[in-house]
């Protein structure tokens, strides 16, 4: 039905904006902020907006509003980018000596203590770096927008990597064997389209296909196969060869296919998913030098509104404000900070120890929150062997042991030393290996991942190790949210609880992305400005 005017005047702004959010995402809000002269000529310029001819979009006097932000990492900057951008003014309250939060990176000389834990210092050779944290980007994540607009160089990171190894234990005739992920794959297709393609011909599937459907589908499958004309799977070329190629009547050595029986039960067909994830694509990004390159580069431009060595201790509103009592790690004294609001990005399991003026809903939400368990080793070798002796370049590895997979650095090819990935785990194997000694878990990776690469011993020279539930301001990996907890806490987390509002990761349908940082923050940036334009 058509609206009549007075329904038409009934549509608030933030209505409108939530309706373009929908259609176009947050970079449409931006542009529809822009034409309504909510943001600074500064903002518009970075997100390539050209505003109508000769209007002052300064106009718009913020009257002094102040946003107390707590938690000096991608959320918690990009906040304080954009609303200084709009005109508002910031503080950032920072736990630790340095910005970024959870996009880490671990270069020669970088200290931390552990809960509970040993001091850990690096000694990995000056210019190399373990990236802790995040480590990889997608093309569509708006993190790329804000490295293109900050000037970040960014160079390809090597998702997927067919040179890399499956390697399972207990698995059969192929226990303990590496076997190349080509090789894996070429025999699991192969396999899987023989069985089907007969299935079709022999009309033992129920499928609403006719004959000549059928023929097309047979075609396929013979194709995704590499099956013979008869639609018997012989091994394929994909496999890669015993004696490669070569020239004049060098025509190579193809590999023999592993049987049916072997590779169904080596279980490599269960890693397949892994790459096929709308967020991992086998092309992704990460910056030159180190994910931290981005926070730095945040830090550049809100670098002024950050306080440092700052612990929050309490956080307190009322009906005009808020009061936010924190620590100064430096000297010892306890300080205040006022403002008109704030936003909060500090990781739930740290956020739900603070006192704070919460109501009980979002108290309880808080609270109810899990975080994934997951943890990490950087492993410095002197020698590149992986792309010396086995040519594998980027990508990785992937195993039932515990270490559960090995990176491979996408940067620095045919340098003389590089740093490894030793394991990325989660879950049970995170917190097993997470509760080992620093020493342990050196020892359990090296000989580990040494029945992958036996140059291990040989060429080790350094390690650093995190476990992120053991990271004090951290306690955790990223949210890891049920659907129960989407459905009866998540929208409580989404709400402003009064003059606070939460931002991170966490608030989010991107978790343990970079960009689920930034897009929450730009939405509450969106959402506090509506409310001053309101009052």
């Amino acid at each position: 039905m058509e609206k009549t005017p007075i329904q038409e005047d009934q549509i608030t702004r933030r209505q409108f904006l939530t309706t373009v959010g929908k259609l176009g995402g947050s970079a449409a809000i931006f542009s529809v902020m822009g034409t309504l002269g909510l943001l600074s000529p500064e903002t518009m310029k970075a997100a390539d907006y050209t505003p109508p001819s000769g209007r002052d979009l300064t106009s718009t006097n913020r009257n002094g509003k102040k946003v107390i932000i707590l938690g000096g990492g991608i959320a918690g900057m990009t906040a304080a980018y954009e609303l200084g951008n709009a005109g508002y003014q910031c503080t950032i309250l920072e736990a630790r000596a340095r910005s970024g939060g959870r996009a880490w990176t671990v270069r020669r000389g970088t200290t931390v203590t552990e809960v509970g834990g040993a001091k850990q210092v690096a000694r990995f050779d000056n210019g190399m770096y373990f990236n802790a944290g995040p480590m990889r980007i997608p093309q569509f994540h708006v993190t790329l927008d804000y490295a293109r607009k900050f000037g970040v160089a960014i160079e390809p990171f090597n998702n997927v990597n067919d040179s890399g190894y499956y390697y399972n234990e207990n698995v059969g005739e192929l226990s303990g064997v590496k076997v190349p992920k080509r090789h894996a794959k070429a025999d699991v297709r192969g396999y899987v389209a023989e069985m089907l393609a007969k299935a079709v011909n022999q009309k033992a599937l129920d499928l609403p296909l006719t004959t000549e459907e059928k023929t097309k589908l047979v075609a396929y499958l013979k194709s995704e196969g590499d099956l013979n004309a008869d639609l018997f799977y012989k091994g394929s070329s994909r496999a890669g060869y015993v004696e490669e190629p070569g020239g004049k009547f060098d025509s190579g050595v193809r590999k023999d296919p592993f049987s049916l029986k072997a590779i169904i039960n080596s279980g490599f067909g269960q890693f397949f998913s892994s790459e096929y994830g709308y967020d991992q694509q086998m092309m992704m990004f990460h910056p030159v030098g180190g994910m931290d390159m981005i926070a730095k580069a945040f830090e550049k431009r809100v670098g002024d509104k950050i306080q440092f060595n700052s612990e929050v201790h309490e956080i307190k509103q009322s009906s005009d404000g808020v009061r936010i009592l924190y620590k100064d790690l430096n000297t010892g004294a306890n300080k205040e900070v006022s403002g008109d609001f704030c936003i909060c990005t500090i990781p739930l399991p740290v956020l739900k120890d603070i006192k704070a003026d919460f109501s009980p809903e979002m108290s309880t939400a808080i609270a109810k929150i899990s975080y994934a368990s997951a943890g990490k080793i950087g492993l410095q070798f002197k020698r590149r062997f992986w792309e010396e002796d086995e040519m594998i370049y980027g990508g990785n590895s992937l195993t039932n042991m515990d270490i559960a997979n090995i990176y491979y650095p996408p940067n620095d090819y045919f340098s003389k030393k590089g740093i490894l990935l030793g394991y990325y785990t989660f879950g049970g194997n995170a917190d097993k290996i997470g509760n080992m000694s620093l020493a342990a878990r050196e020892d359990y990776a090296l000989s580990q991942g040494a029945k992958i690469h036996p140059q291990y011993h040989k060429e080790f020279e350094a390690s650093f190790s995190v476990d992120w539930k053991k990271v004090k301001y951290n306690l955790g990996g990223w949210a890891s949210y049920t659907a129960d907890d989407r459905k009866n806490y998540y929208p409580t987390l989404c709400k402003p609880d009064g003059r606070i509002y939460l931002a991170g990761e966490h608030i989010s349908y991107i978790t343990a992305w970079q960009a689920g940082a930034i897009e929450s923050a730009r939405k509450v940036v969106t959402e506090i400005h509506e409310r001053v334009m309101k009052e």
